[in-house]
């Protein structure tokens, strides 16, 4: 359904209250998304992205109620991502001379997925333009690696909207579209669970492009990222957020990871949680079982954290696979800045800390040296160590 955005330019998009999981299953969605696709009809018509390959029917019968495809003058691919450009082949169908405005990067990801090398692309880099007529243009801003080499941003002048791609966006299904009219709290957990889990490890590239932008001087009165809500109410907020988080994050929080096969490991990770809150009342402490939490909201919680414990027993001399598959995304992420501990129970040969020592320490976490390794259940002299693991986490 149409959505007017500001002026000429609608929202054409889908919001999907259904979708549970992204990437593949990597990425969980709880309140549901959207994709978001925009129309812009000047003196020349644009359309902006498209959308998942599902929705392509729907997408492509909703916009022939719009405009007439044939009086589409240019197709903006700011993504080739399929979550993106999988309506594509099927508007191509219909209007197959139709420019494509792209970065370079971007037509190999297209003819890559879509196998037509035929298409009209039009390569663009940062500073390129577009004239719309009535005195207005877009102008592109190559986001390359956030989060793919493809990325690129459009800025449209007079109206002064940036359209972002996946930059400022979340996994959120917002009916009303904008900032302004989404729950405050939900809205900014799905943004920084999006930015903790997709975008930490360009964090560094992040804030080079916020200055990157900020350094065009471009009036912004709207932010249209490709998912979630459309930011018009202080659209530079966000914006804000992202430097913010870009720059090593973290707060006064320390989250506690394990699996356990019988409770030995459980109960290590509890006392170590109980000692950190003791000895700093003011530290938030969470504790996740792994396999029985959602790993993207537990990796949320370690973005937030300035330390983190993480436990396994030994099994076949190395971790539980829970904890390990865990452990490779956190590697991943690339989280800087925070410190590690780790622990553990085993029954005959205990390998397990070392092996949890070695992937913190490649994911780029400062592991303190105590840490807790029992053999068997743990008695009350084992669990005494947990005050000098939770000592050393909290130090500056």
């Amino acid at each position: 359904m149409l959505r007017n955005i500001k002026n000429n330019v609608d929202w054409v998009g889908k919001i999907d209250w259904e979708l549970k999981e992204f990437h593949g299953a990597d990425y969980s969605i709880n309140r549901g998304s959207s994709q978001n696709a925009y129309l812009i009809r000047e003196e020349k018509n644009v359309l902006i992205d498209t959308v998942w390959a599902p929705h392509a029917a729907e997408f492509i019968a909703a916009l022939k109620q719009t405009i007439d495809l044939k009086e589409i003058d240019y197709i903006v691919v700011n993504h080739g991502e399929v979550d993106h450009s999988g309506a594509l082949p099927l508007l191509m169908e219909e209007i197959p001379e139709t420019p494509i405005y792209c970065s370079s990067n971007a037509v190999k990801s297209l003819v890559g997925q879509f196998h037509h090398p035929e298409w009209n692309y039009r390569k663009v880099k940062t500073g390129d333009t577009l004239d719309l007529g009535n005195g207005k243009q877009l102008v592109f801003v190559e986001m390359k690696m956030l989060h793919w080499p493809d990325s690129m941003a459009t800025y449209m002048t007079g109206d002064n909207i940036l359209f972002s791609n996946d930059a400022f966006g979340q996994h959120y299904a917002v009916e009303e579209l904008f900032n302004d009219k989404a729950d405050q709290c939900e809205l900014w957990e799905q943004a920084i669970k999006y930015y903790a889990n997709i975008l930490t490890p360009f964090s560094t590239l992040v804030a080079k492009k916020i200055d990157e932008v900020v350094g065009l001087n471009l009036p912004i009165d709207i932010i249209a990222p490709s998912h979630g809500v459309i930011w018009r109410d202080n659209p530079l907020q966000i914006v804000g957020k992202y430097a913010e988080w870009a720059a090593d994050y973290k707060q006064d929080q320390v989250v506690v990871v394990y699996d356990s096969m019988w409770d030995s490991t459980r109960d290590l990770a509890h006392e170590i949680a109980e000692r950190v809150s003791f000895i700093s009342p003011d530290t938030r402490v969470k504790v996740y079982n792994i396999s029985k939490s959602d790993k993207n909201d537990v990796m949320t919680e370690v973005f937030r954290s300035r330390a983190i414990a993480v436990g396994s027993p030994t099994v076949g001399g190395s971790i539980l696979s829970s904890v390990a598959g865990w452990l490779y995304f956190l590697k991943e992420l690339k989280y800087k800045g925070k410190r590690a501990a780790v622990f553990g129970s085993y029954g005959w040969s205990g390998e397990a800390n070392k092996e949890l020592r070695s992937l913190l320490m490649e994911a780029g976490f400062q592991v303190v040296e105590p840490e807790m390794r029992v053999n068997w259940k743990p008695g009350p002299d084992d669990l005494a160590h947990a005050e000098e693991v939770a000592r050393a986490l909290l130090e500056e």
